[in-house]
């Protein structure tokens, strides 16, 4: 009796923890698919932006797919430990064929695509798509000892000459994949490219086998480089990326469609509950007296006519102009706190990843930038003068599908850098797809959540404080369509101000290196090396030790955001 009730206890336990594995696999974020809140609107009429397909030329047409068949999944590893889920697409449209499966960690809801591509060139000497030869097995999971659903086999498709594969096979089954899977694509409307995010990598497997998503080598207004949504290992490198070689730019939205874009998904930035720099519009600024300054005339000010009509125009950021505040006492700590109810944010339109995404810059002009706050283990210290700067320009872009008009996507600049964060981990306005942003104190730079990020390491760096407040920028309410250029150049009149690429602030008027020691004074013992060694490590513009540059001399001007 005692070794029956034992036997029973123990079957008991074991069920109770394979019941627990089970709860656990179940809890993934990745078993839930994400859509925006709202459906998406019916777009203004135009050429082909939201048409469903795109002509890359050559031959060649892609769609995007969102739908998919899970393979395989393993629960240990990759981003939170929480493995990953690998996918082929399903529900392809007739015509089109699969070019590569698609992966993503666990520990975000579903919220991925992929593109298939048709062939319509009808030329079976010069087919834009072809069968692979063979497949390649770069990696199984079999001798792997972790959680998983069965087994995983990657294979990379092997090309007939002239062709080249743009993504991995994963099948749960050691046997070789049907030639007719998936398609090759003719090496002409490929483009190289580079691996971006980690998808999953597992610590257990001793070839230290990594999977990560693949994005263009070359990304810019003027790069035809195409993201594929598939992704690679360190044992296929042999990938490629496609390429829009017909440079066609019709699948772009014009002015009514820009706007729809606008109404549908412009984000609303809450500026913190303590912030005493406020944005304003640029001819706010202008009219309560900023003032242009010239090298050897600096004695002699002069006023900025409303629409910046009186700034230089091109030429270079070569120190002999730059903009400031008024010299009047009062009128400068007015100007300082800027002008909420007078905020304008200025649009900048542009394609990327080869015309099959839009990005919508949104820029915001601050005329201060507020001293910085550091944290050094268990104290706050506020810098003094430190991170004060005047002119402050931050923004957020929207990357929106040309295949559909989804949101996708959105950066948000952050200091000298900044992140990109996928529209299923965004908090939107009740009932809308509009993103809530938050501006953090004083230094505004740009986060997806509230709560306090710090800039640092160990416990030491620049505290970012972001919370919700009454005081919010809706990005769509009052917007400046200020530059698109892919609509030609008369499409919009571009304000004088925004081709004024000089300074929009003068260089530190500070003692920096007296700032710092009066801190240091405060703090005990290794806490000053600390500090001192935080100070070393961070960029001029945080520091505030340069005058800013206006939008269209930063790189991601005519670049990607990273």
């Amino acid at each position: 009796m005692g070794n029956t009730v034992s036997a029973l206890t123990s079957c008991a336990r074991k069920q109770a923890n394979d019941d627990a594995d089970k709860e656990i696999m179940k809890a993934l974020p990745i078993d839930t698919s994400f859509k925006l809140p709202s459906p998406l609107p019916t777009w203004p009429n135009g050429e082909g932006f939201a048409s469903g397909a795109i002509d890359l030329g050559g031959g060649l047409q892609v769609c995007q797919i969102s739908t998919f068949n899970k393979i395989w999944v393993s629960h240990q590893g990759g981003p939170d430990d929480l493995g990953a889920s690998f996918f082929e697409p399903s529900q392809i449209p007739q015509g089109f064929s699969m070019l590569g499966s698609y992966g993503q960690p666990n520990n975000q809801n579903l919220f991925g695509w992929v593109l298939a591509g048709k062939d319509y060139a009808n030329d079976a000497s010069n087919a834009a798509l072809k069968n692979p030869v063979d497949y390649t097995l770069v990696w199984n999971s079999e001798s792997l000892n972790i959680k998983k659903d069965g087994n995983g086999y990657f294979w990379l498709p092997v090309p007939p000459d002239g062709y080249r594969a743009v993504g991995l096979i994963v099948t749960n089954s050691p046997q070789k994949p049907s030639l007719d899977k998936v398609r090759c694509v003719r090496t002409d409307l490929t483009d190289q490219c580079q691996t971006d995010a980690l998808i999953w990598g597992s610590s257990s497997d001793s070839t230290g086998t990594n999977f990560s998503s693949l994005r263009p080598s070359n990304r810019g207004t003027q790069a035809m480089g195409v993201n594929v949504g598939t992704f690679s290992s360190q044992n296929s490198s042999s990938l490629t990326c496609l390429k829009n070689v017909k440079s066609n730019l019709s699948p772009m939205p014009n002015k009514s469609q820009i706007q729809a874009l606008i109404q549908a998904y412009s984000p609303l930035i809450n500026l913190h509950p303590e912030e005493q720099y406020l944005p304003s519009s640029v001819t706010w600024y202008f009219t309560n007296g900023a003032l242009l300054y010239h090298q050897g005339e600096e004695s002699n000010p002069v006023k900025i006519e409303p629409t910046g009509s009186n700034l230089p125009q091109g030429g270079s950021n070569d120190g002999t102009y730059w903009l400031d505040l008024p010299v009047d006492g009062k009128a400068k700590e007015f100007v300082k706190k800027g002008n909420l109810q007078s905020c304008q944010v200025y649009l900048h339109v542009k394609p990327m990843l080869g015309a099959t995404f839009t990005d919508l810059a949104i820029w915001v002009f601050y005329p201060f930038n507020g001293p910085a706050k550091a944290k050094v283990k268990f104290i706050n210290i506020s810098l003094g003068k430190i991170g004060e700067h005047v002119g402050d320009w931050e923004h957020v872009t929207l990357r929106v599908s040309n295949f559909n008009g989804e949101l996708k996507s959105i950066f948000l600049s952050e200091h000298s850098g900044g992140t990109w964060v996928d529209a299923s981990e965004l908090e939107f306005q009740s009932g809308s797809n509009k993103p809530v942003t938050y501006a953090s104190l004083h230094g505004h730079a740009m986060y997806a959540k509230p709560g306090m990020v710090l800039q640092g390491s160990d416990g030491i760096g620049i505290r970012n404080d972001t919370a919700k407040s009454n005081m919010v920028v809706d990005t769509g309410s009052n917007y400046s369509l200020v530059a698109a250029e892919y609509l030609g150049s008369s499409a919009i009149v571009e304000p004088p101000w925004l081709n004024y690429l000089r300074k929009w602030g003068p260089k530190i008027d500070y003692d920096l290196a007296e700032e710092i020691r009066k801190i240091e004074k405060v703090l005990p013992g290794k806490l000053k090396t600390a500090f001192k060694n935080l100070m070393n490590k961070l960029p001029n513009e945080v520091l505030g030790e340069e005058g800013p540059t206006g939008p269209k001399v930063k790189a991601n001007w005519v670049g990607d955001e990273l």
